[in-house]
Order: C-alpha cells, then sequence, then structure tokens
C-alpha cells in the first residue's frame, strides 16, 4: 500500500530544495473552496487570509476557473509583438469598470508598482517640466509595496532592505497618515512628481488612516501639480466594502467620481483580487494625459495582457459586482469588528481592533519581538482558522468576500474562544 505522504513531508520538501524566503504558518494546504480550506492530512480550515487579499472571490470560484480552463484551450500567450481578441475587451472593460481612459497591463503587484513609478517619472520630465534625473517621489514610513530593488529602496523594514543595496535615490519619505508633513515636502521640494500610498496600510498591521487622510492628499497633489498615486492592490477591489478604499465610505460601486467622499487618484495601481487569485493579473490605470506619456519600447511585459490573464480578470471583476461582494464585506467588517470590541472590552491579551471592510486585524497586548501573536496564530490553526501575524504583534483578519453571516458569527466564536486561553490568568 502506498504511504501517504504528510505535512512534514512537504514541509521538509521545501526547506531542502527551496529558497527559506518565507515563515508560513505549519500547515500544508492542498484544496480550496469558497471561504474553506484543506491540508493533505484532511483538516478543514476557514481561510482568514485570502492569500493576502487575492482571493476575495472565494477559493477555486467555478465562474472563474471556467473562464481560465475555456481561454486555455484556445489561446494562452501571444506576446505583445502581435494583437489579440482579448485584450483590447480587457481593457476596456476595466478602464469602464474603474472609470479610467487607459491601461497599462501586468502580472505582479510589484511589478505594477515599478510601472507606475516610471511613468510617474516620466510624466513629470516630459509634462511638468522637471529636470533630468531630478524628479522625486513622496512615500510613506512603514510602506509595502513589494520586494524589487527600486522598491526596498524606500522601504521602512530593515529585513527587506538591508544588504540589498546600493538604494536607488529620488524618493522622500514622509509619516504615514500625515498630511502636514506631506504638504511641508511639496512646499520645499520643487522637484516632486509623485506621492505613492496605501489607503490602507495591510503588511504595517491594516494601519488605517484617519478618513479625510486621503481627501487632503489629493487637495495638495492638485495643488502643487503632483500626481496621487493610489497603490489598491490589497485594498482593492471590494475588500474595504467599498470598491476601492479610496473611495472611503462611498457604498457605490464604480463611477463615483462624483461622490463626496471619492478621492480619485491620477495613477490606480491593482493587483490581487483583479484575478481572483487564479492566476497573476496586474494593472496600471490613469488617464491618456499621463499614460500616454509611455511609448513603444519604454516598457513592456511579455506576459502582460495575455489572454488568459485577460479573460480571467474581467470574470473576476464581474462576480464582485454580480454577487455584490463589496457590500458584503462592508456588512459583515462592520459586525466582525463589534463582535470584537466587545471581547476586546474584557481582555488583557487584545487592544484594538482596527480595519474597515473585511480587511482588519488585532493588535497583542505585547512586544512586536514576542512570540505571543504567532502562537495565537498556531493555536487558532489548531481550531480551525488560518491566519497570519504581521509586524510581530499583530494578526491580520482577511477572509473571503463570499464568507456568509453564520460562517463569520463561527469564526469570531473560534477567534475569541481562542483567545481566552491567552488571557493573564
Amino acid at each position: 500500500m502506498e504511504e501517504i505522504a504528510t505535512a512534514t513531508h512537504f514541509i521538509d520538501l521545501e526547506l531542502e530544495n527551496g529558497a527559506h524566503d518565507y515563515h508560513p504558518i505549519p500547515v500544508v494546504l492542498e484544496r480550496g473552496e469558497g471561504v474553506y480550506l484543506w491540508d493533505v492530512e484532511g483538516k478543514k480550515y476557514f481561510d482568514f487570509l485570502s492569500a493576502y487579499s487575492a482571493v476575495n472571490q472565494g477559493h477555486c470560484h467555478p465562474r472563474i476557473v471556467n473562464a481560465l480552463k475555456n481561454q486555455a484551450e484556445t489561446l494562452t500567450l501571444t506576446s505583445r509583438a502581435f494583437h489579440n481578441n482579448k485584450l483590447g475587451a480587457y481593457m476596456q472593460y476595466v478602464t469602464d469598470y474603474f472609470n479610467f481612459e487607459r491601461l497599462l497591463p501586468s502580472n505582479t503587484g510589484a511589478e505594477a508598482v515599478e510601472a507606475a513609478i516610471k511613468i510617474c517619472r516620466k510624466w513629470g520630465y516630459t509634462v511638468k517640466g522637471i529636470a533630468e534625473e531630478k524628479a522625486e517621489i513622496i512615500v510613506c514610513s512603514q510602506n509595502f509595496h513589494g520586494r524589487t530593488s527600486t522598491i526596498i529602496s524606500f522601504s521602512s523594514d530593515p529585513g527587506s532592505k538591508s544588504n540589498f543595496g546600493p538604494h536607488a535615490k529620488g524618493f522622500i519619505t514622509i509619516p504615514y497618515n500625515d498630511t502636514e508633513s506631506l504638504e511641508a515636502v511639496l512646499e520645499t521640494h520643487p522637484n516632486i512628481a509623485g506621492f505613492l500610498v496605501e489607503p490602507i496600510q495591510g503588511e504595517a498591521g491594516v494601519y488605517t488612516p484617519d478618513d479625510d487622510f486621503i481627501k487632503k492628499a489629493r487637495t495638495l497633489c492638485t495643488e502643487f501639480n503632483v500626481l496621487l498615486m493610489a497603490d489598491e492592490i490589497q485594498t482593492g477591489i471590494g475588500r474595504t466594502g467599498s470598491l476601492l478604499a479610496v473611495c472611503g465610505s462611498c457604498t457605490c460601486e464604480g463611477h463615483c467620481e462624483q461622490q463626496q467622499n471619492y478621492s480619485r487618484p491620477d495613477i490606480l495601481i491593482l493587483g490581487k483580487a483583479i484575478s481572483g487569485g487564479t492566476y497573476p493579473v496586474s494593472a496600471v490605470l490613469c488617464d491618456s494625459e499621463i499614460m500616454d506619456v509611455i511609448q513603444p519600447g519604454q516598457h513592456g511585459s511579455t506576459f502582460g495582457g495575455n489572454p488568459m490573464a485577460c479573460s480571467v480578470a474581467m470574470e473576476a471583476l464581474e462576480v464582485i459586482r454580480d454577487e455584490k461582494l463589496t457590500q458584503n464585506a462592508r456588512r459583515l467588517g462592520n459586525l466582525f469588528r463589534v463582535e470584537i470590541q466587545k471581547y476586546i472590552e474584557r481582555s488583557t491579551i487584545v487592544t484594538k481592533v482596527r480595519g474597515r471592510g473585511l480587511l482588519n486585524a488585532i493588535v497583542i497586548n505585547d512586544s512586536e519581538e514576542s512570540k505571543t501573536a504567532w502562537d495565537i496564530c498556531l493555536k487558532l490553526k489548531e481550531n480551525g482558522l488560518l491566519a497570519k501575524p504581521t509586524h510581530g504583534n499583530i494578526i491580520r483578519f482577511a477572509p473571503p468576500l463570499v464568507m456568509t453571516e453564520d460562517e463569520l458569527k463561527t469564526c469570531i466564536h473560534i477567534i475569541t474562544t481562542t483567545l481566552k486561553s491567552f488571557e493573564t490568568k
């Protein structure tokens, strides 16, 4: 009889043969459906990470999987040396969906951020009139935009940055959620081309800024002729209870530039859930006067805009709209925070819950160097729920947006029961 491979077997294979660039929760997954995951030993879990918000539509959504299958049997890749019959339709669909004029297709979130930086810099030189090699971009401390060489140059995380230099120049860091610092830099630095910002800092522990932070940043960028670049790779596409996190408390489902709380960015960066986690897809959106600074030969991607990516992304966005997942995230997120706050009021182990929609986090009453949050996540795993710490003492909770209210209540019970076992006796 053939021996069944254990989780330890698969983990050891990774450790022995792969780069040691991640420290995962010790679980080996082999199947997913909706809000659930199963490991190689058959145990079922609630997914409360959603592949860092890539799986907003749930695991293996049948409509998205069928779009992938159908396109894979027809045409997978042409490169951009030739046209294909899906790319134009995809560009039209997504620009209409988010109300921008042009789209640059790519594959990963970091790749899209790199493209946005290039577009912003060239706009600064050719449109704003900044002297060559002098353009600067403002970023925020504790940001996370990826781990490519340029991006880590303005990272605040020593683990991402140390020993990987020399680092790229041309970036000015300000505190997050601080428009006074933003204004001060804009007033004293004439060569600013753009402001790159996450509407909510996910990797920093779901750091949720003041409600008017992005709105004030939009006003300042307009005043100083600077491009506002919104990195919505993790926060966008329904996750925060609005189509984009820059929509703030806006409850519409797109085409909302007239809404009071919508702070329309000049450049919008999307990834992750634009494909429902089924295929690597990312995109940069902006209007023609900005995008047209990029000409043939100045940027490109062999896989960017391939037919499978286009088909999958259109279906993934249709699912968000048809199943009203944005509205569901808004409703369930409110419920989650209310119930967790009730627990916090009598807790010694949790000090805070924060977030928007179904992007939330709890702050554990211990130092960033402690193992408490990690140990809580290990206990959550034992109890059938998968989550992971960030910044040492913060646990992020981001389930797929297809979760039902009854499922969420079950998960809240798992979370609070687990936390109780860590309370001070």
